[in-house]
């Protein structure tokens, strides 16, 4: 099993380093790894194959070899979730990053009724589904915004892609070139109230679109969208 742990800062080769209390307890507890095991420490500079070489209840430190991959770009595909109660919302967290998202946006509509979210556990479950899923770099978390300072503040380089219910028209290829990123816009459980979707639809980088006949929940709404989105483009 290839074990992969993210490191925020520079990695140096044939430099050690401690590893995290997280990193720790998960080498130590959960893995049970020894001395001289080897894993993979990664960030935006590359993936670094890496040795144990010293070990104890809780401290482990680890030497960086040598580099086995280079850092790719992510998808620019950003995601605009209404946020939701806590269990869906680890979900669309986790699911997003796995899909690879680069930017997470949790915002307020007036439909919303969660209006907080706990940041150090959404960047955890963020972190440990990068280094899951073979990826390179955690998603931003942004903090809180509202809807109509998300619409004002979105970059003009950004196609807004809304997931509206009351739509017919599907995405296709031509809908999504010529714009550097493209974000993706999942509704509260109770939909947006009509003139929050009036603001959206006079958006003028706005493309809505449908997903199913059916309505569905945020979390499987958040999966539907990005991996739609993924196979138009014909990312990997």
């Amino acid at each position: 099993m290839n074990i992969r742990l993210y490191h925020p800062d520079s990695i140096v080769a044939n430099s050690t380093n401690l590893l995290s209390k997280e990193h720790t307890h998960y080498i130590i507890n959960v893995m049970r790894l020894k001395r001289g095991s080897i894993v993979n420490v990664f960030n935006n500079e590359g993936e670094w194959e890496s040795e144990i070489v010293f070990l104890d209840k809780d401290r482990v430190e680890v030497k960086y070899l040598k580099k086995v991959k280079e850092y790719q770009k992510k998808n620019k595909i950003e995601l605009a979730i209404c946020l939701v109660k806590k269990n869906p919302m680890e979900t669309i967290l986790q699911k997003a990053t796995e899909l690879g998202v680069s930017k997470i946006i949790p915002i307020i509509s007036e439909r919303t009724e969660i209006k907080e979210l706990n940041h150090d556990r959404a960047k955890k479950i963020v972190i440990e589904a990068t280094e899951q899923s073979n990826q390179m770099l955690p998603p931003e978390i942004l903090e809180i915004t509202k809807l109509k300072d998300f619409l004002k503040n979105l970059d003009e380089s950004t196609k807004l892609l809304f997931a509206d219910i009351n739509s017919k028209d599907y995405l296709s290829v031509e809908k999504l070139k010529n714009f550097k990123s493209l974000c993706i816009l999942i509704g509260p459980e109770g939909d947006f109230s009509s003139s929050e979707r009036q603001s959206i639809l006079s958006f003028p980088r706005v493309v809505p679109f449908t997903m199913s006949k059916n309505i569905l929940r945020s979390d499987t709404a958040v999966i539907s969208a990005i991996s739609l989105v993924n196979f138009i483009n014909n990312y990997p």
